[in-house]
């Protein structure tokens, strides 16, 4: 599964210039969403978003990280709650560490470490806004990451502080400096800093820093290409050099903080995290199928429609045949077995006998009972209905019944045991005509 990871710009950045979408975002497309498992990247780079709508509609899954001066991280001991409760729960128990409208915010809760749950805050318009974006170039899974989680972090070196400096520009002009600061293992803060056109970014990012981050060690991640220019603003000063380390920036880490990180701010809107079918590639067979469908329903149809002519065209034959037969019959219903009906009448009345008439059925009956060999049964009963012959047998003595049925057979009858609720054996012969 392809996953295309974004860095975007913070919303004080993209709130200064007149089309945030100019805006060049760092990104990089893996192969799977963890590195571990062999995943590898297989492009990368910093382009303006507007030039990213092709990679967003191609990749399967789209991870959105946002600027940490978006996204509020706090941390809130809060007692045990189902899901549902927490959700209601969660503006009011953040409502008097912001000075926003919690119903104006996205407020989404993570784990728990340390009997303390990590909570994320952003703003709704904001996220609404980049959600929107997102989908409307074809993104089809989405997720959302405060940076300052996906920041990596060195969890052995107590006391220290991981930062990440992003340089933001439109096209080609400095927009802006992107701050990102993890301060612990589930905590941390950014910022946007503007700085006079006069003064270099590495100058201005490392003056903020220092401010926020006065004394402890810090491991400062720059682009591949400031790099120097970081490293010469941190020499300007001998303390500096000794407390704050400059390396260049990868996507490696990112991406491998970002697969252990439980926030995601889009399952406060609840737009695009759930697993979707990518139907584009299957528009072709589909279509296709559905032609064969309507084909073959139409073929249907058509045939539908010969057989019932045909039926139709049958009957009023059948119905003129007999009319012609018996023009004085004035109910037919079905003239098949009506006509049956009347040739069985006139056989009867012609002195015909019929196959299945209770005369031919016992004289059958007695030829073969006299034919068949090692007969030793006795006849208690024998009825005559619905043209068949019910034979009841004595009890004691049974004719073999295949050899009544070989004998009967020659005669065109056939013969099965009929059930019988007293027990007694009963045979049933009727014609096979």
């Amino acid at each position: 599964m392809s996953t295309l990871y974004i860095r975007l710009p913070s919303k004080a950045t993209a709130d200064s210039v007149s089309d945030w979408r100019s805006l060049a975002c760092p990104f990089a497309v893996v192969s799977n969403a963890n590195l571990s498992q062999g995943s590898t990247i297989t492009r990368q780079g910093t382009v303006p978003f507007s030039d990213l709508s092709d990679t967003i509609a191609k990749a399967q899954r789209v991870v959105a990280v946002l600027a940490a001066s978006d996204v509020n991280v706090l941390r809130i001991k809060m007692p045990p709650l189902s899901a549902a409760k927490l959700k209601a729960a969660l503006p009011n128990l953040v409502e008097d560490q912001l000075i926003a409208d919690p119903s104006d915010c996205v407020v989404v809760a993570g784990g728990v470490s340390d009997g303390l749950r990590t909570v994320a805050v952003v703003q709704r318009t904001w996220l609404d806004t980049l959600a929107k974006t997102l989908i409307a170039c074809g993104a089809r899974r989405i997720a959302a990451f405060p940076a300052q989680l996906c920041l990596h972090f060195q969890s052995g070196q107590l006391g220290s502080v991981t930062a990440a400096i992003d340089v933001v520009d439109e096209a080609g002009q400095d927009a802006g400096i992107d701050m990102t600061l993890r301060l612990s293992e589930q905590g941390g803060i950014g910022l946007a800093i503007a700085h006079e056109p006069d003064e270099p970014a590495a100058q201005a990012a490392i003056r903020a820093l220092c401010t926020i981050v006065p004394e402890v060690p810090v491991t400062l991640y720059v682009p591949q290409t400031a790099v120097s220019a970081y490293q010469e603003a941190v020499n300007d000063n001998v303390e500096l050099g000794k407390r704050i380390t400059v390396s260049a920036d990868n996507w490696t880490r990112w991406i491998a903080s970002a697969s252990g990180t439980m926030l995601d701010l889009m399952t406060g809107l609840g737009v695009g995290t759930g697993s979707k079918l990518d139907w584009r590639p299957w528009r072709w067979p589909m279509a296709l199928a559905a032609v064969v469908l309507f084909i073959n329903a139409a073929a249907l149809n058509v045939d539908w429609w010969r057989l019932n002519s045909e039926s139709k065209s049958m009957r009023t034959n059948m119905f003129q045949i007999y009319k012609s037969a018996y023009p004085k019959e004035s109910v037919i219903i079905d003239p098949i077995a009506q006509m049956q009906q009347k040739i069985a009448a006139a056989r009867h009345d012609s002195g015909m006998v019929s196959p299945d008439d209770f005369t031919a059925l016992t004289a059958a009956l007695g030829a073969a009972w006299s034919s068949a060999e090692g007969n030793n049964a006795a006849i208690a009963a024998i009825d005559y209905r619905e043209r068949s012959l019910y034979v009841r047998l004595k009890p004691g003595g049974e004719s073999p019944p295949e050899q009544m049925k070989s004998a009967l057979s020659k005669y065109g009858l056939a013969l099965d045991l009929a059930p019988e609720q007293s027990g007694a054996v009963v045979w049933q012969i009727r014609s096979k005509k």
